[in-house]
């Protein structure tokens, strides 16, 4: 597993065209969240210091290639007074394989209110994935050893009458990060694919699945750290015809409301040629 630090070191090919290294991985893709959030840090690159990224929206196209690099070419579609528009294309060997729209602003001032957080366990109290003897767990924290992830257990989710399905994260990285708000942005870029997908499979856990994220929109509201606890409040109000989709709010210990994301992915049952690989279980 690459440090964070290191996924989101691009280099620069030309102005506007960067380039992903290749990090070492047991996926048989590219994880989503490494090409998000690469691509954001290509956008940002192109934007004067005084815009923040407020939100982006892009689409998994392809599957990547973990083996081989990503290169991201820039498309400044518009630079204004209040707002920057940018449009990223992640490319692996002449194809497209992830496109994203990222707005940026000037911060203004206006009205202000949040949802407030819901009660759950304290990370303390929950276990590590490190320390966890489940398949699953072990399988995710050999991919994502620098991450502290700890799941709320089923029996301490408060159910929502009408919620379909819903499961809440806590996370943070676990080593120190720089400073820069506009690194944590990007970080949790990366992050929030990570687990996302997986509040779809609550009521379904012993069906197995063929998923893939196919879009992820996000809309980052307040500053925060991602080496610092952060709740990921997850439900997935509607799945079917092979799709689920799937919403989180994102808080910081404090209780204040930082991000959002919404994503569709894929949910459907494998046919019989397709069975190697699958990926199961909520860490989807």
């Amino acid at each position: 597993m690459a440090r964070i630090e290191d996924v989101l070191e691009l280099e620069s090919l030309e102005r506007d065209i960067f380039r992903g290294a290749v990090h070492p991985t047991i996926l048989q893709r590219t994880f989503g969240g490494q090409v998000a959030g690469q691509s954001l840090v290509s956008a940002v690159r192109t934007v004067d210091e005084e815009f923040r990224v407020h939100s982006l929206h892009g689409y998994f196209l392809r599957p990547g290639n973990p083996k081989k690099p990503t290169v991201f070419l820039v498309d400044r579609i518009r630079d204004g007074r209040s707002f920057v528009t940018r449009r990223v294309t992640g490319v692996q060997d002449g194809e497209a394989i992830f496109t994203m729209s990222a707005s940026f602003h000037r911060a203004d001032e206006g009205i202000e209110h949040q949802d407030a957080m819901p009660r759950v366990p304290a990370p303390e109290d929950l276990p590590d994935t490190a320390d966890s003897a489940d398949i699953e767990s072990m399988k995710f924290y050999e991919e994502w050893k620098e991450w502290d992830v700890r799941i709320v257990p089923a029996d301490d989710t408060r159910d929502i009458p009408g919620i379909a399905a819903r499961q809440q994260v806590w996370f943070r990285y676990r080593n120190p990060l720089p400073n820069d708000q506009v690194f944590h942005i990007c970080t949790l870029a990366y992050m929030s694919d990570m687990t996302l997908l997986g509040a779809s499979k609550v009521p379904h856990r012993e069906v197995v699945t063929q998923t893939a994220s196919l879009d992820h929109a996000m809309w980052f509201l307040r500053p925060f750290r991602a080496d610092e606890w952060l709740l990921y409040d997850q439900t997935s109000p509607s799945a079917g015809f092979g799709r689920a989709l799937t919403q989180g709010r994102i808080f910081d210990r404090s209780g204040n409301l930082v991000a959002a994301v919404v994503q569709e992915g894929l949910t459907r049952i494998p046919r019989e040629s397709a069975k190697v690989g699958i990926e199961t279980g909520t860490f989807a």
